[in-house]
């Protein structure tokens, strides 16, 4: 009888599998005003399980504008409303840093935030949901899980010197693609992993995401229960547990790497970017805004000087870590190297708060996206590195090897990078109530809907979502698009955030399907969740031609295409019930 992964056992199931689960944890943040009249439209006045909460104010801490400001109060009166007990107000820190204090092994946790995954660390699983979906589970106190198939890495010995997680983690993402574990559980084994410390962990399991994973998980080993303070029970696969892939990694063998813009899977090693001109540096966020990340900055920049003109942020992911990091005098070094230390928050990771760049602006981050517009402006271009890249390349203005040599090192694969796509201005995607974008894959949400833009405008509130959506991709999409029309996409179709504003507008603008070749975990389940029917398959987006006829029939489970007929599985009742209520929000109320 063959064992069972991580996941089969968190879920007693099988792959494949759809099953019902309680999380121990639901994470939300700056979200939870709209997850509240989400959750009243559902008909809720009572929270199934308010222990289980878990509520940051954190992506906009302090608020930027008014509305923030009162977003964030209202939050504070649902949290003293229904005696929500844990909440961390602003400055508190990153909600998946303060996570750090509450995942423990064998817990389910789930978030309003695509980098839940991060708790993957300390041995629990870790998911990534929507919104609306969240508001559910306020309701109801359960949702659905698909258990995923899984993918082992095994990690053999252990970084050299000036190597860090954040390189590990970029090389796993240039070697697979964006993509590359789309919907499945990551496990990390081998004896490379007693090498690597919690943060370095969390780093591995926060960008699991860009991945296109549904969760990361390292073992319950001694670096956890040292962490923890005591000896625990975790959960952890079998010897024998059968996996969709395996990959060893000979930890030695990695240099330092950057992703280059606009994707996280084009990867390169520093040597091949060495000399890039910057205008901007970056050291927090919550893949790396920890002490370890702090000290290793500190010793980099101690006693010497920023460039003059060059912008430096430094952002500790809590209060607690900039509490240590005063003690330690790093704020002292950052500061007088010429850097800003920002309160603990997400800001300009996602382009709102202080330290967006300016046009044509060169950035280097240890944050986890580096889409076009991530950090708050289209024209400025974001390379992402490990802590010590980051501000060995301050210190120079340009993009520098942290070991202080000129190597020429070449990252050795060559997966086809994902490219950013826009269309250009006059050139017409609409035809026959069909927009073809059947070309463009990795079509993310920062380009559906700008980051900076997620807490200025609901959820819940889609009218004020359209006129902004797909804007700097396609910038005809909001005047033209009408109920009925269908879209042809790519593969990976809505990667990046979790945000859901991009499928409540396509939703409320009519859209009758997409047909795409591969789409986003996260994305899917939102789109499930506004009623937006997504459809993968791939033959019939390779097929179509613009000015071809598309049309789905549901119920056959028939996509047509001029001519020609391209079946796919019926949908499950249960998600057909969905639909046919316009969403979960109304599925939820009338059941």
């Amino acid at each position: 009888m063959t064992g069972k992964t991580f996941a089969e056992k968190i879920f007693g199931a099988e792959k494949g599998s759809i099953v019902f689960a309680r999380p121990d944890i639901i994470l939300s943040h700056d979200n939870t005003a709209s997850i509240y009249n989400t959750f009243k439209k559902m008909g809720g006045d009572k929270i199934a399980n308010p222990d289980a909460l878990l509520i940051t104010l954190d992506h906009n801490a302090p608020p930027t504008n008014s509305k923030l400001a009162n977003d964030y109060q209202t939050i504070r009166n649902i949290v003293e409303q229904f005696g929500i007990k844990r909440f961390h107000d602003v400055g508190d820190g990153i909600c998946h840093q303060l996570m750090s204090l509450y995942a423990r092994p064998g817990m389910i946790v789930v978030g309003s935030d695509s980098h839940t995954s991060t708790a993957g660390a300390f041995n629990a699983f870790a998911a990534g949901i929507d919104r609306t979906e969240t508001a559910g589970l306020w309701k109801q106190g359960e949702t659905w899980f698909r258990v995923p198939d899984t993918l082992k890495i095994i990690l053999k010995g252990k970084l050299q010197k000036h190597v860090y997680a954040k390189d590990l983690a970029l090389w796993i993402i240039g070697m697979i693609g964006s993509s590359g574990a789309d919907y499945m559980s990551i496990e990390y084994h081998g004896e490379g992993v007693s090498t690597l410390s919690i943060a370095d962990r969390m780093v591995l399991s926060n960008l699991a995401s860009e991945m296109g994973a549904k969760n990361a998980v390292f073992p319950c080993d001694k670096v956890l229960e040292d962490f923890i303070g005591k000896k625990m029970e975790g959960v952890w696969a079998d010897p024998d547990a059968s996996y969709q892939r395996v990959i060893e990694i000979d930890l030695p063998a990695i240099f330092p790497v950057v992703s280059a813009p606009h994707h996280v899977d084009n990867v390169k090693a520093v040597s091949e970017v060495q000399g890039t001109k910057l205008n901007q540096a970056l050291i927090g966020t919550c893949t790396n805004g920890r002490i370890e990340d702090l000290r290793e900055a500190a010793s980099i920049l101690k006693g010497k000087k920023i460039p003059k003109f060059f912008q430096m942020l430094i952002i500790p992911a809590s209060r607690e870590i900039y509490k240590q990091a005063m003690k330690e005098g790093l704020i002292d070094i950052f500061i007088e190297s010429g850097a800003n230390v920002l309160s603990s928050s997400c800001g300009p990771c996602l382009g709102t708060g202080q330290g967006i760049p300016a046009d044509g602006y060169n950035v280097i981050s240890t944050a986890n996206r580096n889409f076009k517009g991530r950090m708050g402006n289209g024209l400025a271009n974001i390379y992402l590195a490990s802590p010590a890249t980051v501000a060995a390349s301050a210190l120079k203005g340009e993009i520098t090897d942290p070991r202080d040599i000129t190597a020429n090192d070449k990252f050795p694969y060559h997966i086809p990078q994902s490219e950013t796509v826009e269309i250009k201005e006059g050139e017409n995607r609409y035809s026959g109530k069909t927009w073809n974008y059947s070309d463009v894959d990795n079509l993310n949400t920062d380009q559906m809907f700008a980051g900076n833009l997620t807490y200025n405008v609901q959820s819940s509130e889609p009218e004020k979502i359209m006129p902004y959506l797909f804007k700097g991709f396609d910038n005809s999409f909001a005047e033209k698009v009408k109920s009925g029309d269908i879209i042809m996409a790519g593969a990976n179709f809505g990667c990046g955030s979790s945000r859901e504003h991009p499928s409540v507008g396509l939703s409320h603008a009519g859209i009758k399907a997409v047909i795409c070749k591969s789409v986003n975990r996260i994305f899917y389940r939102s789109s499930v969740n506004q009623g937006l029917p997504i459809l993968l398959v791939p033959e019939a987006v390779k097929s179509y031609k613009q000015g071809d006829n598309v049309d789905v029939d549901f119920e056959k489970g028939v996509v047509y295409v001029g001519e020609k007929k391209f079946t796919f599985a019926p949908l499950p009742s249960k998600l057909m019930e969905i639909f046919k209520a316009k969403g979960l929000v109304n599925y939820v109320k009338n059941k």
